[in-house]
């Protein structure tokens, strides 16, 4: 997606007050492709552990979809908000986006035409912050599944973790550095819910997951 648009574009800030129709139309493309997507084997593992009362889950999800939700999970934070909603620029109102927004688009509180995707941009303080770093520092596992571990602050959610005393376990394609103490690697499709398996059949997990 990245190699056909210039994120400076299409997910700043600044390409927003330069061109929010062209800002909108990226994001109605990306709400239309998430609207037709369907949780995968990797979303219903995690709602099924979730659900369970196996362990004591905070999950943390980098993704703007809701298909953790579709999937079952009653409890995701956002760190990067959410596609499906929409956010007033001028007033902070949030609500239910519709399929297509468009710059012109009235706030449905304040009526000012500065709708936007509640989505956060590059440049901007992603969500829940106090919230995910509470959870990091009380949590005895932290799991990583199929991030690219180069964006922060959630690139820094392992040695936050470690630092507060956890064990942390990537799940991946493959590895991307020695942050972590373990690595399974393979397609999440097939690693999650192994690994959901493992745990709900007796081994010792428990704290924070990004994915």
């Amino acid at each position: 997606m990245w190699a056909e648009h210039d994120l400076n574009d299409v997910a700043t800030p600044r390409g927003f007050a330069r061109d929010p129709d062209l800002v909108h139309g990226f994001y109605n493309a990306r709400r239309a492709g998430c609207l037709r997507a369907r949780p995968n084997a990797a979303h219903a593992a995690l709602a099924r552990l979730a659900g369970s009362g196996t362990v004591d889950l905070t999950l943390v999800t980098q993704n703007i979809d809701d298909l953790h939700e579709r999937a079952g999970q009653g409890q995701v934070i956002h760190m990067h908000g959410q596609l499906l909603r929409g956010l007033c620029a001028a007033c902070g109102a949030r609500w239910d986006a519709p399929a297509v927004m468009a710059a012109a688009d009235p706030c449905p509180v304040c009526q000012a035409s500065a709708t936007r995707p509640d989505v956060v941009w590059f440049g901007e303080m992603p969500y829940h912050m106090e919230r995910i770093l509470g959870a990091l520092a009380r949590s005895e596992l932290f799991v990583a599944i199929g991030t690219s571990g180069e964006v922060y602050p959630a690139a820094g959610f392992a040695d936050a973790a470690r630092q507060a005393g956890a064990r942390t376990l990537e799940l991946n394609l493959e590895a991307t550095g020695g942050r972590f103490d373990a690595v399974r690697a393979g397609p999440a499709t097939e690693v999650v819910p192994a690994w959901v398996d493992a745990v709900m059949g007796g081994a010792p997990a428990g704290g924070a997951s990004a994915g």
